[in-house]
């Protein structure tokens, strides 16, 4: 239990966006993903996720941790109405439409409430990615739904405070999620394994050089030195803690910030590429696509759509 609690406690949450959509038109995404994780409660509808088809049921929430790539239906759609995430976040207005709380209650058509938020341990991982869990459902919890609800219930509010409430209730919502984990026991093998960099403070520290240095040389032989440990074994070491290889884990750390830049300033393409440490701008672009689906661009202009919405 002392394990599991230094876990939420080391675990900084931050609330992103959050929607109440009617689905105006029924759409299946193929490889539907976010940068951020994603909670979806079903109000009323159908939501269909994963390549089998899984059903959420009225009441339920579909989670997706950050980055986790799936299958995705709103509303009752055949194989022909399949998007790929890219179409689907550049049309989303033609089958997402935003409504306000209120109007869910009286509303006719398949309706759900999207959360999105971030969850880093030491301000730097993303925890629930990096627990290698896939997206799943959220059963017979209505506590988890109510937290939703409330959620965007403020923050469609105009009232001081506001900032303050939601991160209290996104601090809540993550709790409750790992709780759920736990007291179903499911992924607790993958929560135990995949956590053990919550106790190496050498690990800790290369997570902190890494996202101070983020723009800079991030070599195994500079990461080597940061932990103390050889270069050759530094990678092996790595991996062992956390299920990935360093340079992997520095790639998608890179590109994390290089979409946090995107939301927050008006830097070029090429200056975030060179500010999160590529010095060819094409690779940059060519591997932003590869990990979220769409250009750096795309992702901009879509991110300032949902900025001036909110």
């Amino acid at each position: 239990m002392e394990f599991y609690n230094k876990v939420i406690e080391s675990v900084g949450v931050r609330f992103l966006k959050g929607n109440n959509y009617k689905v105006e038109k029924a759409v299946s995404i193929s490889d539907f993903s976010d940068s951020e994780n994603t909670a979806i409660l079903l109000h009323q509808g159908s939501l269909k996720f994963s390549e089998e088809g899984e059903g959420v049921n009225e009441g339920e929430i579909l989670f997706i941790p950050a980055g986790r790539k799936t299958n995705i239906s709103f509303g009752a759609v055949s194989k022909k109405t399949d998007l790929s995430n890219e179409s689907f976040l550049d049309n989303k207005r033609k089958y997402l439409q935003t409504i306000s709380f209120k109007d869910i209650k009286n509303a006719e058509e398949d309706c759900v409430t999207i959360v999105n938020f971030e969850a880093k341990v030491f301000d730097v991982v993303n925890f629930f990615n990096s627990l290698g869990i896939p997206p799943f459902v959220i059963r017979f919890n209505d506590q988890i739904a109510t937290i939703l609800e409330d959620i965007v219930k403020e923050s469609e509010q105009h009232t001081p405070g506001k900032e303050r409430v939601l991160k209290l209730f996104t601090e809540l919502l993550v709790i409750e999620i790992v709780r759920h984990i736990l007291k179903n026991r499911l992924f607790v093998e993958e929560l135990s394994t995949n956590s053990t960099y919550f106790k190496d403070p050498r690990l800790i520290e290369m997570f902190n050089y890494i996202k101070k240095n983020i723009g800079g040389d991030l070599s195994n032989k500079v990461l080597a030195k940061v932990a103390n440990v050889s270069e050759d074994y530094v990678g092996q070491y790595f991996k062992m803690l956390t299920g990935i290889n360093p340079q992997d884990y520095i790639e998608y750390q890179r590109m994390e910030a290089a979409v946090e830049l995107l939301r927050t300033s008006k830097k070029s393409i090429r200056d975030i590429g060179k500010e999160v440490g590529y010095k060819d701008t094409a690779y940059f672009c060519r591997r932003f696509k590869m990990m979220y689906g769409l250009p750096a661009g795309k992702m901009r202009r879509r991110e300032s759509l949902i900025n001036v919405q909110g």
